[in-house]
């Protein structure tokens, strides 16, 4: 059987087509590399959004103060695990207008006592420090040791902080987010504190 120039020609362009379809060796590389220069998922955030009561109505948000924290104020507080770092994020509403709020994860959850949250959440503990007298050290009580999320109010009692530290909290040491009635102090002896506590949210850190 003589073969046509029309068929030589058909057959010619199917073995191109299948040999540009076959991978070559460089191809599974290539397709790493894309795969690595893809933006990779972020850790999913934990949420925790409390309205501020009174200590008696037993919330997961307390405020001890209700003209800076008023009852019904709002709390949102945000937590992100990533690559050994933590990212901690909190939104507040309905809060005394135009004032200068303290703000610091605390080792035990809120209580009806301002005190019951115990002292600030430290990544490397003060072994100076103890229940009764907290740590003021600045090697220890400092942004980079502890979370501090100290804020500012708008003129509508709204406010947002976050802060990222490079680790992670120890399981179940991390508990609360107390709102203190000023910024945070940084001198050698006062580091840390902010004076009294006006409330508190109950997190899982």
């Amino acid at each position: 059987m003589r073969t046509t120039p029309l068929a030589t020609g058909l057959a010619l362009t199917v073995l191109l087509a299948t040999g540009c379809a076959q991978e070559s060796p460089g191809d599974d590389a290539a397709t790493a590399e894309q795969d690595e220069a893809s933006p990779q998922p972020t850790a999913s955030p934990s949420v925790t959004v409390s309205t501020f009561l009174p200590p008696e109505e037993e919330s997961g948000a307390i405020t001890y103060d209700e003209s800076a924290v008023p009852e019904g104020a709002t709390a949102d507080v945000q937590v992100r695990v990533q690559g050994g770092e933590t990212f901690v994020q909190f939104t507040g509403t309905g809060l005394e207008t135009d004032r200068d709020f303290g703000a610091h994860v605390h080792t035990e959850p809120c209580g009806d006592d301002p005190d019951d949250s115990g002292p600030h959440y430290q990544n490397e503990q003060d072994p100076e420090a103890d229940e009764d007298n907290p740590s003021t050290d600045p090697d220890y009580a400092n942004p980079d040791n502890e979370v501090w999320l100290d804020f500012t109010t708008d003129d509508g009692g709204n406010a947002f902080s976050s802060a990222t530290v490079p680790w992670e909290f120890r399981d179940g040491e991390a508990q609360s987010l107390v709102l203190h009635e000023e910024h945070t102090n940084t001198e050698e002896g006062e580091a840390g504190t902010a004076g009294d506590r006006l409330a508190c949210v109950t997190v899982e850190f």
